[in-house]
């Protein structure tokens, strides 16, 4: 018999849901109650995987609530469900047909159901995005400040002093978390024992990659989109490239990778050894980010420290 699959297309007030092979549909409303009627009309239904599309943040908490049930629950990419339903011809677009559309693109793709972070994880995780969207308001005002004059320039300068203070507030709250888990404090701990690995980085991939040492070297690669992938066709070969996965980690790898470039002993070697042999700069940083991570998931994995040699 076919297996189950479900697609829950996720607004901010309702949930559509269609299931296939049966092709049941029915919709509820985002709220406890209609969390509650979801999951107690997907138990019977046994399903293999139950698929919600990425939605701005609404989807989080349907997520959590089917995981809870013990339902199997991936989250699964607006744009790459979007491009299915162009493949199939599906241009109408409405809330119940995208529902369907997603049931269909699990069918066919069946991609991996991994444990969703817990609630602690997912906090640390908020509270590194939020450092960021901070950094990247800091750096706008001090770019402001360089044309700015008179009251506009005093204006600049209170916010910053605001925006300085509120920084200092989160690291401070990202400090408690971390260091008050004695697994995450043991994490961290690995993690910045590699030279060019700091306390952002670190908790960057705490947060935003729990899966670190779990999977092998080419699964995490590819789940932070560092793994190349190669166009060709027939006797044309094109040049290959990264992309996709979890740009915020990739993003922190590139840091690393720059600063272990120079003083770590060992990926120094390597990025010089790409570089002799006529690597352009910008392959050689992204193969010693990759390595970096293969090297931060093989510590993590065997809960080794950094070892010079």
């Amino acid at each position: 018999m076919d297996t189950t699959v479900v697609g829950i297309d996720v607004s901010k007030d309702r949930l559509d849901v269609h299931a296939l092979p049966g092709g049941e549909s029915f919709a509820v409303a985002r709220d406890a109650a209609g969390l509650e009627a979801l999951v107690e009309q997907l138990q019977p239904l046994a399903p293999k995987i139950v698929a919600v599309e990425a939605t701005g943040g609404f989807e989080t908490v349907v997520a959590a609530s089917l995981a809870a049930a013990g339902l199997p629950v991936v989250v699964v990419n607006p744009a790459q469900v979007r491009a299915f339903a162009q493949a199939l011809g599906q241009r109408a677009k409405t809330d119940p047909i995208d529902a369907a559309v997603i049931a269909r693109f699990v069918k066919a793709t069946d991609p991996e159901v991994r444990p969703l972070p817990d609630a602690e994880t997912q906090a640390l995780s908020d509270l590194v995005a939020r450092r960021r969207q901070i950094i990247q308001m800091v750096v706008a005002e001090r770019q402001r400040e360089k044309r700015a004059a008179g009251r506009m320039k005093k204006s600049i300068l209170r916010l910053l002093k605001a925006l300085q203070k509120e920084l200092t507030a989160i690291d401070d709250d990202i400090d408690d978390a971390v260091r008050g888990s004695p697994v995450w404090r043991e994490k961290e701990d690995l993690l910045a024992s590699v030279p060019g690995v700091g306390p952002t980085i670190a908790r960057t991939l705490l947060a935003d990659l729990p899966e670190l040492g779990t999977l092998d070297r080419r699964q995490i690669a590819a789940l932070v989109g560092l793994a190349p992938f190669t166009r060709q066709s027939g006797q044309w070969r094109g040049r290959s490239f990264i992309g996709g996965g979890r740009a915020t980690v990739r993003s922190a790898l590139f840091v690393g990778a720059m600063v272990a470039a120079r003083f770590n002993p060992h990926l120094r070697r390597f990025h010089q050894r790409l570089l002799a042999a006529g690597k352009p700069k910008m392959v050689a940083l992204i193969a010693v980010a990759r390595k970096l991570l293969t090297v931060l998931n093989a510590i993590i994995r065997d809960r080794t420290p950094w070892q010079p040699a």
